[in-house]
């Protein structure tokens, strides 16, 4: 879920596909919060979690395990292999097309130009800034820091307190010999990959730039572990209304 709103150009540019369908996502999270029927099993949590690679069906959903029982810490070469999956997954390369089609429609990036070459550089900065960004903060980082770049799912207990764990991981993560850490891997890894997409965002390479981009990744992240942590639950829901209205049309 790395830089999927990037601030171009000295301004943020907000993406309409992702802000309706964050509505109507965040309108459904919040009711399930609120819902103390959303607390599930283990096992269906961690039958939906194997099964669901992907949020709303596109958001690739790789890093997401069911939960903590029996810790096995990743070997470097399977942090690479989860930033691999990210990366060339093809949700990430759609996901890519959308933001590098929204840029290029609100000239985010004069110098990019435009026609089918500017879509062309929109494309390759889109695609780069989140691949970039996943192997930063799920490979490199935690390689080098010994941390754990998954996020495991609570799965039970109250909505309200699954939504403050899921923000909460966002700073603090697993290590690899077990217990928990203030989470380096993101923030440094975010503010590596911000530093590096300076290289080719011509428009927007100033100090407020960098932080604004930074500070909404982050926000972006934490948004991206409530999506995590409760989509299982959203999945069953929407699953439920589904077979329902089917059944009442027969």
């Amino acid at each position: 879920m790395a830089l999927i709103v990037r601030v171009i150009g000295g301004r943020l540019v907000t993406h309409r596909i992702l802000r309706a369908g964050a509505a109507a996502v965040l309108g459904v999270t919040l009711a399930a919060a609120q819902d103390p029927s959303t607390g599930g099993s283990e096992g269906q949590a961690s039958k939906d979690s194997k099964e669901s690679k992907r949020i709303l069906w596109i958001i690739p959903n790789y890093k997401t395990f069911p939960t903590l029982t029996n810790y096995q810490p990743l070997t470097a070469s399977e942090k690479f292999k989860l930033a691999t999956e990210d990366s060339f997954d093809r949700g990430t390369v759609v996901l890519a097309a959308l933001f590098a089609g929204e840029a290029q429609l609100t000239n985010a990036n004069r110098s990019f130009g435009q026609g089918v070459a500017g879509y062309g550089r929109y494309f390759g900065a889109s695609y780069g800034d989140l691949l970039i960004g996943n192997y930063m903060t799920e490979a490199i980082f935690p390689t080098i820091l010994h941390q754990d770049p998954r996020y495991f799912r609570r799965g039970t207990g109250s909505g309200l307190s699954r939504l403050g764990y899921a923000m909460s991981r966002i700073f603090v993560t697993q290590r690899d010999s077990g217990g928990t850490q203030f989470n380096f891997s993101e923030i440094a890894g975010n503010t590596a990959a911000v530093a590096i997409s300076n290289s080719y965002y011509a428009n927007n390479r100033t100090a407020h730039d960098a932080v604004s981009k930074l500070g909404m990744q982050i926000g972006v992240d934490m948004t991206g572990n409530i999506l995590k942590e409760f989509w299982p639950d959203l999945k069953r829901k929407l699953g439920g209304k589904h077979r329902h209205e089917t059944e009442s049309f027969r």
